[in-house]
């Protein structure tokens, strides 16, 4: 079935996204507080979600989406995050679940965003937590998930399972099932990202029609995934896996270029109080300090842009990609998170007692950047060492990035 050309009377455009990301800046941050109380976006704020069109990012032009260039991922999802880490958390979610739903069955893509646009898709893809048993017509998907972010706004969840096969044979599954199907379990009690909704979810024998199951080859991308048949977009060809973490890292970036500049605004007027009313942008010390912290910040950026630019070009010119460049693409992304978490931990030991207050809005970057940082791919050890793994000619022993 070719769709390529058929597009929705009407469908969101990337650059207007980021537009609109700038624009709710201050309105995420007047519901800071409430959401970070609820641990959850509060409900005008799911509903700025939806309407904004922030989830249709890499969306099909079909069912109304932009099919966007992956810089503009970047650009949106830090902007995000200037004004709520928890929110632009849950639109990295929203925004590449739906890319990865483009690799689904035509008929589960039409069941989901058919006539609703503007779902907001969550997931976790752990490996090897659900087990999925094959019955008429679909599977029965059973286990409990930890880190479901933004589940509480979600209205379908993407899950991973193993099915076993008679002769012993195993295989990794990929479901979506709507919201109403699942039992949330409250968890999420953190230092930070506190609004990001991301509790724990329990399945127990849930079935899922076979149209709404792909296996785990579908989703390695490249110009012979489904999404890549089906779509002109050039980021349906990129290997999803891959580039994951460059967008769970543009949230982590926007995030430490706030803090940076809060403080920087907060130096330029700030008096040291034990220094006989001196001006604290009058020390050397501080000088050094913010130019420091946004030179990190500045080249966090640009290694992240590198990355997608690198990333598409491949695409574009239908070479693909090698273990190399994949197992690369994790790597410099967690090097990029390296340098934005130093831009955090530079103005926090610049800060002096003021940081340490909660009224202070570079203690909640602070607190947000903690819980950023434990997402598996921005962990430089793990990624730096597959990279290493690569470039030695050993295996990589990571299925989603393996040939």
């Amino acid at each position: 079935m070719n769709i390529v050309n058929q597009k929705a009377e009407s469908f969101v455009v990337a650059q207007d996204l980021v537009e609109k990301a700038r624009e709710v800046i201050p309105y995420l941050r007047e519901k800071s507080d409430e959401a970070n109380s609820l641990r959850r976006p509060p409900e005008d704020v799911r509903k700025m979600m939806k309407s904004s069109g922030f989830s249709r990012l890499w969306m099909p032009r079909r069912f109304g989406g932009a099919e966007g260039p992956l810089r503009a991922g970047c650009d949106m999802l830090r902007t995000l995050a200037h004004g709520c880490g928890s929110t632009a958390w849950i639109t990295v979610q929203n925004a590449l679940h739906n890319l990865m739903l483009a690799n689904w069955p035509v008929e589960a893509q039409e069941e989901i965003w058919g006539t609703t646009p503007d779902v907001l898709v969550s997931g976790i893809l752990i490996p090897g937590i659900g087990k999925a048993a094959k019955v008429d017509g679909g599977y029965k998907l059973s286990g409990r998930w930890p880190f479901v972010s933004g589940v509480e706004v979600a209205d379908w969840i993407i899950f991973t399972g193993n099915c076993t096969d008679e002769d012993g044979t195993v295989h990794e599954l990929h479901f979506v099932i709507p919201k109403a199907d699942i039992e949330v379990l409250d968890t999420w009690y953190t230092i930070g990202l506190k609004a990001s909704s991301s509790q724990d979810v329990k399945l127990n024998d849930v079935f899922v029609p076979e149209h709404r199951t792909v296996v785990e080859e579908a989703l390695k991308g490249g110009a012979d995934c489904p999404a890549a048949k089906l779509y002109d977009g050039v980021c349906y060809k990129v290997p999803p896996y891959s580039i994951f973490g460059c967008f769970i890292g543009s949230a982590a970036l926007g995030i430490s270029e706030a803090a940076v500049d809060y403080y920087i605004s907060g130096a330029r007027k700030r008096v040291a109080t034990m220094a006989n009313g001196k001006n604290i942008a009058s020390y050397t010390t501080q000088q050094v300090k913010v130019a420091e912290a946004q030179s990190a910040v500045i080249a966090a950026r640009q290694l992240i842009y590198s990355i997608l630019g690198d990333a598409e070009q491949l695409a574009e010119s239908g070479a693909g990609t090698t273990e190399e460049d994949r197992t690369r693409f994790r790597a410099l992304t967690a090097y990029a998170n390296k340098l934005a978490d130093s831009a955090g931990a530079t103005v926090l030991e610049a800060g002096g007692g003021g940081v340490i207050y909660e009224r202070n809005p570079v203690s909640r970057c602070i607190s947000d950047l903690t819980v950023t940082n434990r997402h598996i791919t921005q962990n430089w050890d793990v990624n730096g060492s597959t990279y290493g793994r690569a470039l030695l000619g050993l295996p990589i022993e990571s299925p989603m990035l393996e040939d």
